[in-house]
């Protein structure tokens, strides 16, 4: 987001903390991706390399805090320069809740190497992944470049992404109710799912934020949920 100040410093702690955010953004990313590796290809160095990177996006994450917190205290910043500011503690949150649920996807991989998860029900989980992982590069490319219009076209993704887990919650609850056996495996591909659905509910936020900080304000309209028929009174499994 470019912008002049009479204080070329509070330009370059401006930058500084857009590069901390980018770099969060990029292990994230990669974490992720690793996490899908994991469960597609039952690849359990991959789920201990998504699980060891945690702590360096924790650390990222409290750079960003102690960045912002700085820029409040010491430049006092005001509006465009204070969204930029404000939006970037959350943009950071959001990110690191990504991490979170990429390493529990992980841990869970894992556990499903030792037994035997229906085929199909982990074609479902790897196309709900690369779902929210291209949304995820998206957003992290519309805030790297401030484009507003990418970061909404990221933001209308999210019903497809909710309609892709609503099916797949579906399928894995008929694997269980017809094949006591798959239970184990089944549930844990389940919360794989909801951990996938929630990143990119989270890739979503980022979205809204991408706009936030160059509009100062989200977007107009109501984002459609697609998993709602999930908890319809009269929905059947």
């Amino acid at each position: 987001m470019a912008s002049d100040h009479i204080l070329k410093r509070f330009d370059q702690e401006l930058e500084r903390l857009n590069a901390t955010i980018n770099e969060m953004g990029g292990l994230t990313e990669s974490q992720f991706a690793k996490a899908l590796t994991a469960v597609r290809e039952r690849d359990t160095q991959a789920a201990e390399e998504v699980i060891a990177d945690d702590p360096k996006v924790d650390a990222l994450d409290q750079a960003v805090q102690e960045q912002t917190v700085k820029l409040l205290a010491l430049r006092q910043p005001l509006a465009n320069d204070l969204r930029v500011v404000l939006s970037s503690i959350k943009i950071a949150a959001a990110l690191e809740r990504i991490g979170d649920y990429a390493k529990n996807t992980a841990k869970r991989s894992i556990v499903l190497t030792q037994g035997t998860a229906p085929p199909s029900a982990v074609t479902g989980i790897d196309r709900l992944g690369r779902l929210v992982r291209a949304a995820l590069k998206d957003v992290l490319d519309a805030f790297a470049d401030d484009d507003v219009a990418k970061a909404h076209d990221v933001w209308n993704r999210d019903e497809e992404i909710d309609q892709v887990y609503t099916g797949l919650f579906r399928e894995l609850l008929t694997y269980m109710m017809e094949d006591p056996r798959t239970i184990t495996a089944c549930t844990h591909l389940l919360f794989m799912a909801k951990n996938i659905e929630r990143a990119g509910d989270h890739v979503t936020n980022i979205a809204e934020l991408v706009s936030f900080r160059s509009t100062g304000q989200s977007f107009a309209e109501t984002r459609r949920k697609g998993s709602g028929a999930l908890y319809a009174t009269d929905a059947t499994p």
